[in-house]
């Protein structure tokens, strides 16, 4: 299982805020504990990358490890004359799990605490309560009695988060917000780690990419596919867990919580790559869900798979519930599966590995 040290240090990943655009905060965390066995450094797009040099040298080929570090937030659009904040999501949101939740921005002196508001379901009409609740709806409290006040201590175009930290579960499972995809820089750093201790021929590049969620023209993994030249890249990121009542698994598939990490077969998804994580899953006696993916696969592979000359890509999922939540739940057994499987998986690779045997 993962270190006491390690778990510490994705606490310390999961509770600092970062959503899509404003993640320097937690990519500097990521960079402090990256600088313990690697060579780090970080580009203008905000990626954070850790390189370990391989035993086979220049012939030898780089492996990609790509794992978003951005979580979905808000943004303040308005402030209002009695100083209401109103605000719009960076990322996915659904507005429902926003009400009377607590957030906090990253204000200019500081951070800002701020409640979500809603009228009280005594102010409701009848038929207003069945409604599902819009963005457009809410206002965000900040004990501000002015808009002069409330502009003192948050500006237009602050970011926000909810304000939800760690919580650890019996059985190995932790609850937080930004698990998605916090995790996934959280994973393929813990790999080089485990890949430094006993590397293979190949180079590996870990990186916490930046803009994933508004990823819309790739993001920071188009970035860094391009900078890294890289044969072959694993994204690493969560997958909706399908363990939990009223899911249907015929749309969503095979992902169980504890059930071991995920692996991705379609169209943007390389052959070879997928065949050394399932073959370094069966050495190593980890178990795994294999996921079907027809067209993209809506993570940082869709933007490395085309990158350059092509880039043979893989996808790790971390089944993870209640996904763009305030408590989205994973299993760190099945982190720490990942990672061993990953490592493994890079050490396989050599100057003989052919690329192009699809």
């Amino acid at each position: 299982m993962l270190t006491n040290s390690a778990i510490a240090f994705l606490k310390r990943l999961l509770d600092t805020p970062g959503p899509s655009g404003f993640e320097g905060a937690p990519a500097r965390v990521w960079r402090e504990e990256a600088a313990g066995f690697a060579t780090v450094r970080k580009d203008v797009v905000g990626n954070s990358l850790a390189t370990v040099e391989g035993t086979g040298g220049d012939a030898a080929p780089t492996i990609l490890l790509a794992g978003h570090i951005d979580e979905i937030g808000v943004i303040v659009t308005h402030v209002d004359d009695r100083g209401y904040v109103y605000v719009e999501g960076i990322g996915g949101w659904d507005p429902q799990v926003l009400v009377a939740q607590r957030l906090r921005f990253l204000g200019r002196h500081g951070d800002v605490m701020g409640v979500v508001g809603r009228k009280p379901i005594h102010a409701l009409k009848p038929e207003e309560r069945d409604k599902a609740v819009k963005l457009a709806d809410l206002w965000v409290d900040i004990g501000a009695t002015s808009r002069s006040e409330a502009l003192e201590r948050i500006g237009i175009g602050d970011p926000g988060v909810i304000d939800a930290p760690v919580v650890e579960l019996p059985n190995h499972r932790i609850v937080s917000r930004s698990i998605d995809n916090r995790i996934g820089a959280f994973v393929v750093l813990e790999a080089l780690r485990r890949y430094a201790e006993t590397p293979g021929a190949a180079k590996v590049v870990a990186v916490a990419t930046a803009q994933e969620e508004i990823g819309y023209s790739g993001g920071g993994a188009r970035v860094a596919a391009r900078s890294v030249h890289a044969a072959m890249a694993i994204a690493v990121d969560v997958t909706v867990a399908t363990d939990h009542p009223g899911i249907e698994k015929k749309e969503h598939g095979e992902a169980t919580v504890g059930g071991g990490p995920v692996l991705t077969r379609g169209s943007v998804i390389h052959p070879v790559p997928f065949r050394l994580l399932a073959d370094a899953a069966a050495t190593l006696g980890i178990p795994y869900g294999v996921a079907a993916a027809g067209r993209m696969t809506s993570t940082d592979a869709d933007a490395m798979h085309l990158a350059r000359g092509g880039v043979a890509t893989a996808l790790v999922s971390i089944p993870n519930r209640y996904m763009h939540s305030p408590n989205e739940l994973v299993s760190l057994e099945d982190v720490d599966r990942a990672a061993a499987m990953i490592a493994a998986a890079c050490r396989a690779v050599t100057a003989a590995t052919d690329f192009t045997d699809r």
